[in-house]
C-alpha cells in the first residue's frame, strides 16, 4: 500500500511554517523547470546553422511541451501533498494557509489532456493558428505549447504570492516559538 504523501517530515513547533517552507520548495522546482525550458528554447538559435528549421521548430514545441507539462505534474503534486498536510494540522494551523489553499481553489489546473487538446482550447489554438499563419506554420505547435507555458507561469506567481503572505503571517508565530 503506497503511503501518503505530506510536507510534514520535520518535528517543530508551528507545523504550517514546515508545509508552507515544502510548498515554497515545489513552487521554486516548478520555476526552475520552466526557466529550463525557456533557457533551451533560447539556446536553440545557436544551432541554426546546423539543423533547419523543419528540425529545430518542433523540437523548440517538444521541450516547451515537457516542461510545461512537468511544472503541472509538480503542481498537481503540491496539491495532493497539501491536502494529505491539512488532516494532521490544527484548524489554527489550518487558517494560517488559508491563502494557499484558496489559490488551489480558484486556480485548479485541468488535466494535460485537456491542455494539448485543441479542440477544448479553441482561443488557444485560434492565435497559435493566427501566429504560425503569419510567421511559418512550424511555428503553430510552438505557440500552443507556449501558451500552456505561460499559463503555467502565471499559477506558480499566484501560488509564490500567496506562500509569500503565509510566510509573513507566519513570521512573527515561528519567532514566538523559537523564544519558548
Amino acid at each position: 500500500m503506497k503511503q501518503k504523501q505530506h510536507y510534514l517530515t520535520g518535528h517543530s513547533h508551528c507545523t504550517a511554517a514546515v508545509v508552507v517552507k515544502g510548498i515554497d520548495r515545489d513552487v521554486e522546482w516548478g520555476e526552475d523547470i520552466l526557466m529550463l525550458g525557456l533557457g533551451i528554447v533560447m539556446l536553440s538559435s545557436t544551432f541554426a546553422p546546423v539543423a533547419p528549421p523543419t528540425v529545430i521548430l518542433p523540437m523548440v514545441a517538444l521541450v516547451f511541451a515537457i516542461t510545461s507539462s512537468l511544472a503541472r505534474m509538480n503542481y498537481h503534486e503540491m496539491e495532493r501533498k497539501l491536502l494529505a498536510s491539512l488532516e494532521q494540522l490544527s484548524s489554527y494551523e489550518q487558517s494560517l494557509l488559508k491563502p494557499i489553499c484558496k489559490v488551489f481553489d480558484e486556480q485548479p489546473m485541468c488535466a494535460l489532456s485537456e491542455s494539448y487538446n485543441p479542440l477544448k482550447n479553441l482561443k488557444r489554438f485560434a492565435k497559435s493558428a493566427i501566429g504560425g499563419a503569419l510567421i511559418n506554420p512550424f511555428w503553430l505547435p510552438i505557440f500552443y505549447t507556449m501558451g500552456i507555458q505561460i499559463v503555467e507561469e502565471n499559477n506558480l506567481g499566484v501560488l509564490n504570492r500567496a506562500v509569500m503572505r503565509v510566510e509573513q503571517r507566519l513570521s512573527p508565530v515561528t519567532r514566538a516559538n523559537k523564544e519558548d
